[in-house]
């Protein structure tokens, strides 16, 4: 017997949208402001996933320079039709605080959606078309009569108002690539609230509506309702939610929600749902959300229920009788003496990544072009991978002569530009030395920077080690035999959806990678001459 292992997709990979094409599956993923956008995943047992590609990788597709945090691309929705594949997508413009002094205003926030088309899923993608702004979280039903449908969430940003006004509809018309018609509001929710996340399924004559409510957070939860007509009105599930680890915050799957369901050949159900695994003791999840999957069933009173009924996420589901497919284990050295950046990498908002990076400047090397801080939301070398396991190393080794305080490069711990540990080479007078910069709203400062030491002539090699909620930072000269600890234990934890400045969005996780900055804007490079993670067990599982 085969077991699936949750989550299946480790790392930040929230709002999960899956779908089968004969015997394949794909799962899309959120990846807010990192770019390309959006992730898919590929498997034909549903145990075993690659990275297949990221679709959203130009500038006519995304352009997401100027985005706060946590904004960018939310919730894309993968579907097939007319031979193609659809990706509906939102790119958050902007992210508005609803409080001032106590007192709640207007929330003004922008949610334009769009829409690409590939006849293959590992394809060039179409460019992006604009569909509506009213809502984010937007998804595409194809009904049987062979008309489409988008559906959203609805924002509402007036004073006073709830903020989610429940589920909108309308219909789109594929051939033009436009919505027609008048949206209707056919689902507004229940007492969790935040509904958001909609999508339809077609069975036995009625449609189901499947929505994530209670917020990303601990209550977060998998709701449904039915109708016999598409436009509604929709009655509730009798059970109220049907995935949630509501009140469990030690669990090994937490903050189980916003799911999609699809269905193998023989209609057994299955949901995929993002998920979150604490640090033990510490209910802080760095590894942010994650996407997991477990077999439902369709229950004798029609409705869609877990196979015990409990409402609960399964660590360990048995794997379908689907023949195994485990995929080639193409494991990258480290190395970069190859013509294009590993797919374990990203970098943050822009389109155009030449201006931040070249494998070809100096052959064998990642040339990092400085650019703007560590907190710019526009253009800032910085090349990260996710963090995918509770317990790591990853290290680096960087060649890097700056000139004045104002240019540094080095090894970052990202989570975005308000939480993140930063072991970088700089420059104070005529003394080449090296820094840890850190940023995190427990820090009544915002930002510090502490010198560490004078460093010696030549590459230096950095290192940070994880090991649950410790960080522990590390250098030496190149090819050295002994490393130089960095005396002070840190909070890893900091890192994580749970440590947040009042008012700002926190929904990613975070990155470990590469960085370089030039404030006096010479641009001036640091090469970076390998980087190697390596992931240990997972100690994000509960402890007694």
């Amino acid at each position: 017997m085969n077991i699936i292992s949750n989550p299946i997709l480790p790392g930040f990979n929230p709002d999960p949208s899956i779908l089968r094409v004969g015997d394949d599956f794909y799962i899309a993923t959120s990846t807010f402001e990192w770019y390309p956008g959006v992730q898919i995943h590929h498997s034909r047992d549903l145990e075993h996933w690659r990275l297949i590609g990221r679709p959203l990788a130009r500038a006519s597709q995304l352009d997401m320079r100027g985005v706060p945090d946590s904004c960018g691309v939310w919730a894309p929705d993968l579907s097939y039709a007319d031979g193609r594949f659809w990706l509906i997508f939102t790119n958050v413009k902007r992210y508005g605080v609803t409080t001032v002094n106590g007192a709640k205003g207007a929330s003004l926030r922008d949610f334009p959606n769009y829409v690409v088309y590939c006849d293959q899923i590992d394809g060039d993608w179409s460019d992006a078309v604009h569909l509506n702004s009213s809502g984010f979280d937007p998804a595409l039903f194809h009904d049987e009569d062979g008309r489409s449908w988008m559906l959203n969430m609805l924002w509402d940003h007036r004073p006073g108002r709830g903020r989610f006004a429940g589920i909108q509809i309308q219909e789109l018309d594929r051939a033009a690539l436009k919505l027609v018609g008048q949206p209707h509001l056919i689902f507004e929710g229940t007492d969790l609230g935040f509904t958001e996340g909609p999508h339809i399924y077609k069975r036995d004559g009625w449609y189901h509506l499947l929505v994530a409510e209670g917020g990303t957070g601990w209550d977060h939860a998998v709701v449904m309702a039915r109708s016999r007509d598409l436009l509604g009105p929709y009655a509730i599930h009798p059970d109220a939610v049907v995935l949630t680890a509501a009140g469990n915050r030690e669990g090994p799957l937490t903050r189980t929600g916003h799911g999609d369901l699809v269905e193998l050949k023989d209609g057994t159900p299955w949901l995929a749902y993002l998920c979150g695994r604490p640090i033990p003791k510490r209910e802080r999840c760095i590894l942010g959300r994650e996407t997991a999957i477990q077999p439902m069933r369709w229950h004798d009173d029609g409705w869609l229920r877990t196979l015990d009924g409990s409402a609960q996420p399964m660590e360990a589901p048995e794997a379908p009788k689907l023949p195994s497919m485990p995929w080639p284990q193409n494991r990258w050295d480290g190395g970069f003496d190859r013509g294009d950046l590993p797919p374990e990498f990203q970098w943050l908002r822009t389109p155009m990544p030449e201006r931040l990076f070249s494998l070809s400047e100096r052959p064998g090397f990642l040339r990092l072009h400085g650019r703007e801080t560590v907190g710019s939301h526009f253009e800032q070398a910085l090349v990260a991978r996710r963090l995918e396991h509770g317990r790591f190393t990853a290290t680096t080794c960087v060649d890097f002569s700056p000139c004045c305080f104002q240019q540094a490069a080095g090894l970052i711990l990202y989570y975005n530009s308000t939480k993140f540990y930063y072991l970088s080479i700089s420059k104070e007078a005529d003394i080449r030395e090296l820094q840890l910069m850190i940023a995190s709203p427990a820090l009544a400062e915002g930002i510090t920077i502490e010198v560490i030491g004078p460093l010696p002539e030549g590459s230096i090699e950095l290192r940070a080690q994880v090991d649950g909620d410790a960080l522990i930072f590390g250098w030496r000269s190149e090819g050295a035999s002994i490393w130089h600890i960095l005396p002070q234990q840190l909070d890893a934890t900091i890192l994580s959806d749970e440590v947040t400045c009042p008012g700002l969005p926190n929904f990613t996780g975070t990155f470990v990678g590469m960085a370089c900055q030039d404030l006096s804007g010479m641009a001036t490079p640091a090469d970076f001459a390998w980087f190697l993670y390596e992931g240990n067990d997972d100690i994000c599982a509960p402890v007694d």
